[in-house]
């Protein structure tokens, strides 16, 4: 049994938004993801996307988007990106896969999901930025990053590597540069996680993605377009 990762989907079945408009390399993108999929990842294995799945605005607009998810093999766990407008309360989401019949699909929000030993953990994140606004969401990010975890260990136990999963990067070159530990890297070494995956970058913005490993910690990011739209094993 495996874990895989890939993010931003965008995906758009109900929608007029081809994700073509930022290149070339996204025309028919879904077919070349579904096909790397199939031949990929059985059925016993874990698929985690860290956001911008659908571009619907509501709920009751994914119906496609979530029947394409739930085709393919493997359970997937979401969390919720910036594009993520449909995004609702747990409970809303889970019932409206419950009630479509879309039975190998859950979400991480400010809860934790145990796999083959590992716990999986994350939030949405944010952008750095200096004004108020943007330190107040990254406060509220941290705290749900934070509340991710504590599930964790609270329902799977403390015995198990916890691998973290965010959306936005949850560190950028310029603090790599300064040696500056944020408050998502404090709460991920506090907490002794030595992995960390996310997305949101695209096109040209992918070549200021930190990757690697930097205090103590790895990073990868994941977006689909990063990643050629190949699902990358979680090890």
């Amino acid at each position: 049994m495996a874990i895989y990762t890939i993010g931003d989907l965008h995906l758009s079945f109900n929608e007029n938004k081809p994700m073509s408009v930022f290149g070339e390399n996204w025309e028919g993108y879904e077919e070349k993801i579904k096909e790397e999929w199939i031949n990929l990842v059985e059925e016993h294995d874990l698929v985690i996307i860290p956001g911008d799945f659908s571009w619907s605005m509501y709920l009751k607009d994914t119906y496609k988007d979530f029947e394409y998810l739930n085709s393919l093999p493997g359970k997937k766990l979401l969390l919720k990106g910036n594009h993520d407008y449909w995004w609702s309360t747990i409970k809303s989401m889970r019932n409206y896969i419950k009630e479509n019949l879309f039975h190998n699909i859950d979400f991480i929000y400010n809860n934790a999901y145990e796999y083959e030993q590992k716990i999986i953990v994350g939030t949405r994140g944010w952008s750095f930025g200096e004004d108020e606004e943007s330190k107040k969401m990254i406060k509220r990010e941290v705290t749900r990053l934070e509340l991710s975890i504590k599930n964790g260990l609270e329902t799977y136990g403390e015995n198990k590597e916890i691998v973290a999963f965010l959306h936005y990067p949850p560190i950028i070159n310029q603090q790599i540069q300064n040696n500056e530990m944020n408050e998502f890297i404090r709460i991920l070494k506090k907490y002794n996680i030595k992995r960390c995956y996310y997305g949101h970058l695209h096109s040209i913005a992918i070549k200021e993605a930190v990757e690697g490993e930097h205090f103590g910690i790895y990073f990868k990011l994941v977006s689909a377009d990063a990643l050629d739209f190949n699902l990358v094993k979680v090890e």
